[in-house]
């Protein structure tokens, strides 16, 4: 499959949550993170999404938010993973940071330069990934 989304994860379906909507499904990828999208239940449908089936996760880099210090505050999205930036490439408006996860994976954010000087983002920093599950489009084999 080639898509534009820099963010892909092959994963398993490991739980699926039926609304009268939508559907949370939990997609559990290699190396043990579990990544949780919110899709409309005829999507599940059209997709044959069940419990076990192998998905790939797909978030584009701009949706991704990075956060170094909660300050104590919760927030609502779903999907929040630990990591190290491993790489910082500063453009003239955005910048592209690449964060390695516990377990290896990776996950490209584009943020703002602005945003790098305000969190003080450097290669080695510990950041959270953040992203809705929203955010998060599942793909199958055809």
């Amino acid at each position: 499959m080639k898509t534009s989304a820099r963010n892909q994860f092959i994963g398993i379906v490991s739980d699926i949550q039926m609304g009268t909507v939508n559907a949370q499904v939990q997609v559990t990828v290699k190396s043990g993170i579990s990544i949780i999208a919110a899709i409309t239940k005829e999507s599940l449908e059209t997709l044959a999404i069940t419990k076990g089936k192998e998905v790939v996760a797909l978030i584009k880099a701009p949706q991704i938010i990075l956060v170094t210090d909660f300050g104590g505050y919760k927030i609502s999205a779903r999907n929040q993973l630990a990591g190290t930036i491993s790489s910082i490439q500063l453009g003239s408006v955005n910048t592209e940071v690449d964060i390695e996860l516990e377990g290896g994976e990776k996950v490209a954010a584009t943020i703002t330069c602005e945003s790098v000087s305000h969190l003080d983002l450097q290669k080695g920093s510990s950041v959270t990934v953040v992203f809705k599950a929203s955010a998060v489009l599942l793909a199958v084999a055809a």
